[in-house]
């Protein structure tokens, strides 16, 4: 086994990192959606959180690491030499990141596959079948996900044009955005819309973990433990915390009282805008972006939203799709070169614009048209929506045989 590039702290870090990423997702995204969501149905949205790590880990394994960083065909999509991770030894070097072991790079980038489906299940809770929430999640991440993550992470035509994305603003926040639009428009909206969080404190518990889980989410996205892996960490951070008294401001101002909730949602939009941009911004850069998001975020859930009518349950797009798309066009404003090797428009070099636009527009395009072919052979398959009386039952119950809470 060839271990002369490994670096035993970089090994360390990202080990932690992989944990954090896991637990932000497995747990801190299942109990902020859960208690957004309708008592009756707020098990089913944790489940299909975390049935959603459970399919695509698999997969991952089978194909996905493969399709994403195993060659490549054309610019488009990887091979499948690595399918089974067959050709990786756990003690060798990874052929894409040579200071970590093959295992812990592949292991790393399974969470970060996992989430982006996991995302998706804001939008659709209350409403879509457990079935079809399976089937679409593995079709969902085999159409989007792996070719996506290939053209910007695993060598493919966006990477070659110069696209930047540090840690998935558009691998992950646009991607599964724009997938929970146009999920949300396919679907239909919900019999009985959420009027508050069944369990404000779940959605409190949730949001610090997954606060907690960026600062592997981001700053492990550097890929050994260095400056810039601390710098992620810390825009991130200021980022959102910015965005949430941004959000908190704007609610005060629109409606007289400034929420928990508005504050938290502004938390988690501060983050997703500052990732793609978090190892290339420096802390100014981070303040700029985190005032941005919450402001653009604020807008498409307060303001869009109930404008254009279409029922995003739990404003995957509005937070995660706007925040995505907003920092990964910010990057070419506001890269520093002496964060990320890279610099943008506000330090004399404009050569990022046309890349981070055309990137955006591309993953945008190609995810909302193969998100609705994916949804409507789902529906061929096995349908999509719960029939109405389990809808007002309660998913829960009827789908699972389960309740939040027993009787007393």
């Amino acid at each position: 086994m060839a271990e002369s590039t490994i670096v035993l702290a970089d090994n360390v870090w990202i080990l932690v990192s992989t944990a954090l990423v896991f637990v932000m997702g497995f747990t801190g995204l299942a109990l902020f959606y859960g208690g957004l969501t309708r008592t009756k149905s707020l098990l089913n949205t944790v489940y299909m959180v975390a049935a959603a790590f459970a399919v695509v880990s698999i997969l991952w394994v089978v194909y996905g690491y493969s399709l994403t960083f195993s060659g490549d065909l054309f610019g488009v999509i990887g091979t499948l030499k690595d399918a089974f991770l067959r050709t990786l030894e756990p003690g060798d070097p990874s052929p894409v990141a040579p200071n970590l072991y093959a295992y812990l790079f592949a292991f790393f980038q399974m969470t970060f596959a996992a989430i982006t489906v996991a995302l998706i299940a804001g939008a659709f809770v209350e409403r879509m079948k457990f079935s079809a929430w399976l089937l679409f999640s593995a079709l969902w991440f085999t159409a989007v996900y792996a070719p996506v993550a290939h053209w910007i992470w695993g060598g493919g035509f966006l990477a070659e044009l110069g696209v930047k994305d540090f840690a998935g603003g558009l691998v992950v926040h646009a991607t599964s955005g724009v997938a929970a639009l146009v999920g949300a428009l396919v679907l239909g909206k919900r019999r009985e819309a959420i009027l508050l969080p069944s369990h404000l404190p779940l959605v409190a518990a949730g949001t610090g973990l997954l606060a907690f889980g960026w600062f592997g989410f981001n700053g492990g996205s550097a890929l050994a433990i260095n400056a810039q892996a601390v710098t992620a960490a810390f825009v991130s951070l200021l980022a959102a915390f910015t965005a949430a008294l941004v959000w908190a401001a704007l609610e005060w101002w629109k409606f007289g009282k400034p929420t928990l909730l508005g504050f938290l949602t502004g938390v988690i939009a501060g983050f997703a805008s500052i990732t793609p941009a978090a190892g290339f911004v420096d802390l100014s850069g981070g303040l700029i972006i985190g005032l941005l998001g919450g402001l653009a975020c604020f807008l498409a859930v307060v303001w869009a939203k109930p404008k254009f009518g279409y029922d995003d349950a739990l404003d995957v797009w509005g937070v995660h799709g706007v925040g995505g798309i907003l920092g990964t066009l910010a990057i070419a404003f506001l890269a520093s070169e002496k964060v990320g090797g890279v610099k943008g428009l506000l330090y004399g070099d404009a050569s990022l614009l046309l890349p981070q636009l055309a990137g955006t527009i591309v993953v945008v395009l190609y995810t909302a048209v193969a998100t609705f072919l994916v949804l409507k052979l789902v529906k061929l398959l096995v349908g999509l929506r719960v029939p109405e009386e389990v809808e007002v039952e309660g998913l829960d119950a009827a789908l699972h045989g389960e309740k939040a809470y027993g009787e007393r």
